[in-house]
């Protein structure tokens, strides 16, 4: 269903095909273990290869942003396609999401907040 990278301080998933109902628990059990297996991790995750999103998957992803934010953690999404970014904006859960285009785009922004952070 995915694949889980870790480059310290950062856990990148990359899930493909289809998040929906039939695979969400799985995902969801995935997610939360990538979230608490490294308690100041921030995770990523890549939806390049995502085809399509139900709101099981959604939910899935909206659990994951809560535990994160409970912990005190980043989480943030990239590299989704036009039309699951629909259901995003329908939502407006692309205003509670950090979304970027890809995983360049987060890794500049990740970059740039540790330059900020080391002038402050």
């Amino acid at each position: 269903m995915q694949t889980r990278f870790t480059t310290s301080p950062t856990t990148i998933i990359r899930p493909n095909g289809h998040l929906n109902a039939a695979n969400a628990s799985e995902f969801g059990r995935e997610l939360a273990a990538a979230i608490t297996a490294e308690p100041t991790a921030t995770v990523l995750v890549d939806m390049e290869e995502v085809e399509s999103l139900d709101s099981a998957g959604l939910m899935v992803l909206v659990s994951a942003l809560t535990l994160s934010q409970g912990r005190n953690q980043r989480f943030s999404l990239c590299g989704i396609s036009a039309s699951i970014r629909i259901i995003f904006e329908l939502t407006q859960l692309d205003r509670v999401f950090e979304i970027f285009e890809n995983q360049a785009a987060f890794e500049k922004a990740l970059a740039q907040a540790s330059n900020h952070l080391a002038i402050a």
